[in-house]
């Protein structure tokens, strides 16, 4: 039984009789020792008041949902099923828990030159974009990645490789999330 599972740290009494210790002192004993080596930090005159640095220094974490994949080249059909998720603390990416944000796999290579790869993981928070803001984007009916461009009032999204055209929508163009955080799998 641990207190991450039950809210609770054992009483010196539990930690004499877990242990085998023959008093509570051995068991107060070891206590400072970590205390002492700064593997614990215990709050004075409170019974069970022990707390963990690094409980201390954990940022807000939370859940993304991942939904499959999107085509970094050329724009293509695509079902948004949830493939697991991915926990993060808020604060490294900047955003408010609160944010509705997702992730997706990334597939092709039409934005290398915005540093973006295959099979990386692109988290984005669904939001209004701004000029040259990287997006998941509905154009015409297909899903991509791509930079947004505003040229005159009229939107286009823009490839990061020279091998990759522009998209000039035809009719529909429906912003889906804005980058808001990459993350890459280092391959051994």
């Amino acid at each position: 039984m641990s207190s991450r599972t039950t809210g609770l740290m054992p009483s010196t009494r539990e930690i004499q009789h877990y242990f085998g210790f023959a008093s509570q002192t051995a068991a107060m004993s070891h206590l400072r020792a970590l205390e002492k080596k700064g593997a614990i930090q215990r709050l004075p005159g409170k019974a069970r008041a022990v707390i963990f640095p690094e409980d201390l220094d954990r940022e807000e974490i939370c859940d993304i949902p991942i939904y499959g994949n999107i085509a970094a080249g050329f724009a293509e059909a695509a079902e948004q099923e949830r493939e697991g998720c991915i926990s993060i603390d808020v604060h490294s990416l900047g955003i408010e828990r609160k944010t509705d944000s997702f992730a997706l796999k990334v597939r092709g290579e039409s934005m290398i030159e915005a540093h973006i790869c295959d099979g990386d993981t692109v988290i984005l928070e669904k939001r209004e974009p701004r000029n040259n803001d990287i997006v998941a984007a509905l154009i015409d009916g297909d899903t991509t990645l791509k930079r947004y461009i505003t040229n005159k009032g009229r939107p286009f999204l823009q490839a990061e490789n020279v091998d990759f055209p522009d998209l000039l929508p035809a009719g529909e163009l429906e912003i889906q999330g804005v980058m808001v955080g990459l993350l890459r799998k280092v391959s051994r």
